[in-house]
């Protein structure tokens, strides 16, 4: 089942994606994603059962309209907080080697994560950034799950039951920022809270069931075999694999509820997948190449993710108006 939040008449609606048709009524399912993610139990199967019945060609009562038709938001557009992971190796390792760190060995101990803004969570279009994000300013390739259900102290065992769905996650960062911050070992902060993107739409488990692998050997957890892709200005520039993920989302999901509540519609995102932003490909071609000559997104820039069985996922890169430098403010 695929789910997506968008503009109608001007106000957020959830609807449910079946064939690039929108089917929606609110006097039976709820208005928006944050509502229907709060009383999943109830209004999942009932989702569930709508979405048989139009594949089915039996009338739902529900209003449809063309995908094509509608603005989309992201899929959870106010989500209750935003973590992002460290969960591919392959990424951590290699970002370590290029700046010639050995690989850290607490990596493969216990899985981490960060909070970013999830009040700057935005969906397909246009995203606005500030002349200091242009400063190495990168894509980050990556996929994301959405709770639905309320819990605490969640074993990773138990865990993939709070998982409403999957969505392709691009973690914009501004490196310049993010780099300097970080000296002081607190963060990140501004290098990061700008825009997160997330979408198309959200996909829930039972879509994804044919992809369904084995995690990796020692760990706890659904896995799926989807493969990821990022192209910049139509040019591939990412590939890798959902599967490549070493953290699971399930011990992600057990290592954030020790002592703290999740609650439905908070987001989690599994971090870069290997190759996933320009950061990491830069380091490598220098390292083969002394020659290599650095990529970073520039206004004017379209960004395309995709991901297979969750969409493709596009935004455009603009410049806002104002020449205000918070990096000019050092002392």
């Amino acid at each position: 089942m695929r789910l997506i939040s968008f503009l109608n008449e001007g106000k957020e609606q959830v609807g449910l994606l079946v064939e690039d048709y929108v089917y929606t009524v609110s006097s039976t399912f709820p208005v928006t994603m944050n509502l229907l993610l709060n009383d999943w139990g109830s209004y999942y199967p009932l989702l569930k059962e709508a979405g048989k019945k139009i594949l089915a060609g039996r009338d739902t009562g529900m209003e449809k309209q063309p995908l094509s038709g509608v603005v989309l938001l992201a899929p959870v557009p106010h989500p209750v907080s935003c973590r992002d992971g460290y969960a591919f190796r392959q990424h951590v390792a290699a970002a370590r080697r290029n700046r010639k760190a050995p690989m850290i060995p607490e990596f493969d101990q216990y899985p981490v994560f960060y909070f970013t803004n999830h009040n700057s969570i935005q969906g397909p279009g246009v995203v606005k950034c500030m002349p200091d994000h242009f400063r190495k300013l990168d894509f980050e390739l990556e996929v994301a799950i959405v709770i639905c259900r309320k819990g605490r102290n969640i074993r990773a065992a138990d865990a993939d039951t709070y998982i409403g769905g999957l969505m392709i996650m691009n973690d914009l960062s501004a490196r310049t920022l993010q780099m300097e911050e970080m000296l002081l070992n607190l963060g990140p902060a501004k290098g990061k809270d700008f825009s997160t993107v997330i979408g198309p739409w959200l996909v829930t488990q039972d879509e994804l069931a044919s992809y369904e692998t084995a995690p990796k050997t020692g760990h706890t957890g659904k896995s799926w075999n989807l493969a990821m892709r990022c192209f910049v200005n139509g040019k591939q520039v990412s590939s890798g694999n959902v599967s490549e993920m070493d953290w699971t989302f399930a011990e992600l999901i057990e290592r954030a509820s020790y002592g703290a509540d999740l609650y439905p519609g908070d987001v989690i995102g599994s971090g870069t997948v290997g190759t996933g932003c320009f950061l990491e490909l830069n380091g490598t071609g220098k390292l083969e190449d002394p020659h290599y000559r650095e990529q970073w997104l520039q206004p004017g820039d379209s960004v395309r993710m995709e991901i297979d069985g969750l969409g493709i996922l596009e935004n455009k890169i603009e410049k806002e108006d104002p020449e205000w430098s918070i990096l000019g403010l050092k002392r």
